[in-house]
């Protein structure tokens, strides 16, 4: 049974730190208003933001700007109780015990806004489904 004390935390990762995670970290926050604790990383982090990630989330209400992208490490694996893929295959470490989702998203790097566009709102459900999840049904985060 799961410590109805416990605050899950997720870990979103791809391969830039730069769009899908980016926009999964900041849904993640926006949604949960506090119930989850969001972190992002990226196997091969880019030097910025995708800028079209910036403006699709804004359009949504939502301010990415300020984020930069940052590298992705084992101990963040490890302080995750979930650890959510995105595109980054054998890159991400594997620990076991972990939870993982992996989420088959395309890059929005380089695509048109009306893709970005879809990209965020697919990227918006799965957030809604892992809240559920997560903190309305209070299911264990690891198993």
């Amino acid at each position: 049974m799961a410590d109805p004390e416990h605050v899950p935390s997720v870990l979103f990762v791809c391969v830039h730190n730069a769009g899908r995670s980016q926009m999964a970290a900041a849904w993640l926050t926006h949604l949960s208003r506090g119930s989850v604790r969001v972190h992002s990383a990226g196997t091969d982090p880019s030097g910025e933001v995708e800028p079209a990630a910036v403006a699709v989330m804004a359009e949504a209400g939502v301010d990415i700007s300020a984020e930069l992208p940052k590298a992705l490490d084992a101990a963040a694996v490890v302080q995750a109780d979930v650890c959510v893929t995105m595109g980054c295959g054998d890159a991400c470490p594997v620990f076991p015990g972990k939870r993982y989702l992996d989420w088959t998203l395309q890059d929005p790097s380089g695509q048109d806004m009306a893709t970005v566009r879809r990209i965020r709102d697919e990227i918006k459900a799965l957030v809604e489904g892992l809240i559920r999840d997560l903190v309305e049904n209070r299911h264990p985060a690891a198993g």
